[in-house]
């Protein structure tokens, strides 16, 4: 058993740290083996030739490489992929550390437009070799703003092969921590700032829903809504106010089922799949994952598309499962062969045969005591007509990976009113003996009820739509020159009273409906993006526009508060905290810009720099005062702008104004009271 080591608090984790990274450090290193895994996989199941197994159980043995993914859906992904290939790339490539020749970083030929990169490199390599520490704060940077993010290279399949477009309504049925969720909502975004589709994520757990928000807040989308329900029960979707009609539930386009597993193609990170594994965890689970998978059928789309996935390679988790559905719903779904999808990505075929092993690693029969009659593998006839083989298998060793499987169903037609009841009737446990199996060997154990901790910015309080001519913002709209082709009627407020107070958020016109409609059925945790925020009192306009929301509002404004900057006008805002005209004006910068500006009222104004035909334009917030301006940036954005437009290299110590004398060669920093407006948050670019 691993023994406790010192517990070390405030280290800052690096970009490719994972979850399990501190629990890995304190604790003694784990014996990477498991006589029931071995025994199952290589010599019962037999999925791979004798000579295979040995490369497949070392590279279980072996640590994840660090993979990552520009952010696909950002205008400005190929500037900041450029920037990864020509400041970093050089630098990586023929690099000796200690010693040995250290492999260059790779691009993941199957992922889209070559966004998706692979370091296989030590975590003592990232923090001691000076330019792959440079290489890891870029990362950490862009991920803060939502340029990059890191994920796992499997991980990343499933949200691909969903084939998500921007017009299409998606649920993400167990979608915590939200990795896949974010290539979903970038897919619907992707060539467009105002997609008309929108993305549901929901997580059984109330603290992961909300959790789930911290990592999908930076992409900024008025098209996304958290729920917290137990996927199996998801409940139907009104469309309209009028619950009568049958077309006023929503079914969806696209539905991803990213199960609860046992998790054993994870165990290169999570090294306690090693000492729990048991042939037990996948039965017990079987069940639950195929009432899941049931449930998305059923809010399934007449030629819609869901993907069912884990990160198993149990095929009582994976083919069991599969199969069960292809019998409850016969030839009104197939699965699709994705042969010709992902080029370059290594696979195996999906399954047809396999035992049932209990905890004894005994075989079981069909019929024994306490067994199901789904874990057994298609009767012949059952097999030629299921065609198990278009599931996708990924093994470890066959690129260097996690273990994950990925099955693609497509809904022929729409289920009739028998089938329906049939369909979303789950699957009935024959013996209590099954039912105890359930409870006792699931791999996520069943906890006490007790009111859960949140995280301290949770909210709780309900959505609540505002008249746009309400008192305290109907003056905004001319304010601030926005057309009439934004939709108004899409503010809500989060407060029991309904009064805009503080916040105001704004969400798509399509969810809009969806909240409104539901507020008695969805447990909503979270939609819209923060709109107006208020501000001072005593000047024209007492509400600012938040950043998150200049994707959307930059389309529907005039240039009534946006004034024309230069880059050195940019740089200059980025490195001090409210200039003053005087000052800029001495420094002759951009005295067009100082002009402009001083013409316009107190309050939130925006700049607009122009970086020619091959880089996209910058549409950011400033602070307009009487005699000073303020960039209105996060202090990773700065530094982020800093080093993407500038190539002005910062550390994580920096404030979020940096100045730095050239002269001189040292570093002065702004006092972070002075970095940015209170609540002003990050949007790096428009």
């Amino acid at each position: 058993m691993a023994r406790r080591k010192k517990f070390s608090k405030g280290k800052n984790k690096t970009f490719g740290a994972r979850d399990d990274s501190r629990a890995q450090k304190n604790w003694s290193e784990l014996v990477k083996e498991n006589e029931k895994w071995e025994k199952y996989y290589k010599d019962i199941l037999n999925l791979f030739p004798g000579t295979e197994w040995e490369s497949f159980k070392k590279t279980c043995q072996e640590p994840l490489p660090l993979t990552f993914r520009v952010t696909g859906s950002r205008n400005h992904a190929k500037e900041v992929l450029n920037l990864f290939k020509e400041k970093h790339l050089p630098h990586l490539t023929d690099v000796e550390f200690e010693g040995e020749k250290l492999k260059a970083p790779i691009e993941l030929p199957w992922y889209p437009n070559k966004l998706a990169w692979q370091l296989d490199v030590s975590k003592t390599v990232i923090r001691k070799n000076e330019q792959f520490a440079k290489t890891q704060r870029f990362l950490v940077v862009e991920n803060a703003v939502g340029n990059i993010s890191r994920q796992e290279a499997v991980s990343m399949i499933p949200p691909i092969v969903l084939e998500v477009e921007p017009q299409h309504t998606v649920l993400d049925m167990c979608a915590a921590p939200g990795s896949k969720t974010a290539q979903l909502i970038e897919a619907l975004h992707m060539d467009t700032d105002e997609p008309t589709g929108f993305v549901v994520a929901n997580d059984a757990d109330s603290r992961r829903s909300h959790m789930l928000v911290h990592q999908l807040k930076r992409l900024n989308s008025a098209n996304l809504m958290v729920v917290n329900h137990d996927a199996q029960f998801f409940p139907r979707i009104k469309i309209s106010n009028d619950s009568d009609k049958k077309k006023d539930l929503l079914k969806f386009d696209r539905i991803l089922c990213d199960v609860p597993c046992s998790g054993d193609g994870t165990m290169r990170k999570n090294v306690n799949v090693w000492k729990d594994w048991n042939t037990q965890s996948g039965l017990g689970l079987h069940t639950v994952q195929y009432n899941i998978l049931n449930r998305g059928l059923n809010l399934l789309k007449s030629g819609g598309r869901l993907v069912y996935s884990t990160c198993s390679l149990n095929p009582i988790e994976n083919e069991a499962v599969v199969a069960q559905a292809l019998r409850t719903w016969g030839d009104k779904i197939k699965l699709v062969n994705c042969g010709d999808k992902l080029p370059g990505l290594v696979r195996s075929q999906g399954i047809s045969q396999w035992p049932v092993i209990d905890r004894n690693m005994t075989e079981k029969n069909k019929g024994d005591e306490g067994t199901i009659e789904s874990w057994f593998p298609p009767s012949e006839e059952e097999a030629k007509n299921f065609h198990l083989e278009n599931c996708i298998r990924v093994y470890p060793h066959q690129q260097n990976t996690g273990g994950f499987f990925i099955t693609v169903i497509e809904k022929v037609q729409e289920d009739s009113e028998q089938n329906k009841r049939v369909a979303s009737t789950p699957e009935v446990e024959s013996t209590s003996a099954a039912k105890k199996l359930k409870t006792e060997e699931a791999s996520v154990p069943v906890q006490p009820q007790k009111k859960e901790k949140l995280p301290r910015d949770a909210n709780e309080e309900p959505f609540v739509f505002v008249d746009p001519n309400h008192e305290a913002i109907k003056p905004c709209w001319d304010f601030y020159g926005i057309d009439n082709k934004f939709d108004r009627n899409c503010c809500l407020v989060r407060n029991a009273t309904g009064e805009p107070t503080r916040v105001v958020y704004t969400v798509s016109p399509s969810l809009k409906d969806i909240i409104q409609a539901n507020d008695d059925r969805l447990k909503i945790i979270y939609s819209g993006v923060k709109f107006f925020v208020s501000q001072r009192s005593d000047i024209e306009c007492s509400w600012r526009i938040q950043s998150e929301s200049l994707p959307i509002l930059k389309h529907h404004m005039n240039s009534r508060r946006v004034v024309e900057a230069n880059a050195e006008m940019l740089k200059l805002l980025l490195l001090e905290s409210f200039p003053n005209f005087e000052s800029i004006e001495a420094k002759q910068v951009d005295n067009t810009f100082v002009q402009e500006m001083k013409k316009l009222s107190s309050g939130c104004a925006f700049m607009l720099v122009s970086r020619g035909e091959t880089k996209e334009s910058l549409f950011l917030p400033v602070w307009k005062g009487s005699k000073c301006i303020n960039l209105m940036v996060a202090k990773e954005d700065s530094h982020e702008l800093l080093y993407r437009v500038f190539g002005i290299e910062t550390t994580a110590k920096d404030n979020s104004k940096v100045q730095k004398s050239e002269k001189q060669g040292k570093e002065v920093t702004a006092s972070p009271s002075e970095a940015t407006e209170p609540g002003a948050t990050a949007e790096s670019s428009a």
